[in-house]
């Protein structure tokens, strides 16, 4: 009888399972460590590229303001109002990296539709 226990198939089947239900509580240490390295990593490279294209966009208005100032003599107006202006660039391109971080390039939110309006109402009546 020991030797039909011994190929049992069934009870082969328990100790594999046995075996890989061991195996998978061990892993998900392991793999936590990747994901959140993971999460990390885009974390930082949001992070990174929110503040590039901020300093980008600024540097790249007080650069036209300059060259604005060097063709037409207008020192210092020019510079002084291209680095607002690229300033406020700036800061819409990060509002908008930080507001499609959830979303892929291109989609809309599900709330929108492209021929949607406000629907306006007249109180004067």
């Amino acid at each position: 009888m020991g030797g039909d226990d011994a190929g049992d198939p069934l009870r082969d089947l328990g100790r594999r399972l046995d075996e890989a239900r061991q195996k998978q509580a061990r892993s998900p240490k392991e793999g936590e460590s990747a994901t959140d390295d993971g999460d990390a990593r885009k974390a930082l490279a949001l992070g990174l590229r929110i503040g590039l294209e901020l300093v980008v966009a600024v540097c790249f208005g007080a650069a036209l303001g300059w060259a604005f100032d060097k063709w037409l003599g207008t020192q210092p107006w020019g510079l002084i109002g291209f680095l607002f202006l690229g300033f406020a660039a700036g800061v819409t391109n990060v509002f908008r990296v930080a507001t499609a971080a959830e979303r892929a390039v291109g989609y809309r939110r599900t709330e929108e539709k492209p021929g949607d309006r406000a629907k306006w109402t007249d109180d004067e009546d």
